[in-house]
């Protein structure tokens, strides 16, 4: 590969990490992913039959959908 092209991946790659750091560390984004979490926590609490079942459906999706047919 040239030198240049190199060396513009790498100043991106750093821009995205530092970027992702931010992200992590921002406090608001923390309070909603604890917020988010606790939600559905409840959620589930509340039926956990149609959590299992709605489990089971998305797996079995997943599994059609990942798995090749050779």
């Amino acid at each position: 590969m040239n030198e240049e092209v190199i060396q513009n991946l790498n100043e991106r790659l750093d821009v995205a990490i530092e970027r992702g750091r931010v992200m992590l560390e921002d406090e608001e984004l923390q309070k909603r992913v604890e917020e988010l979490k606790q939600r559905s926590e409840n959620t589930i609490r509340r039926n956990p039959i149609k959590s299992v079942a709605i489990g089971l459906a998305v797996g079995f999706i997943a599994a059609k959908i990942f798995t090749s047919e050779d």
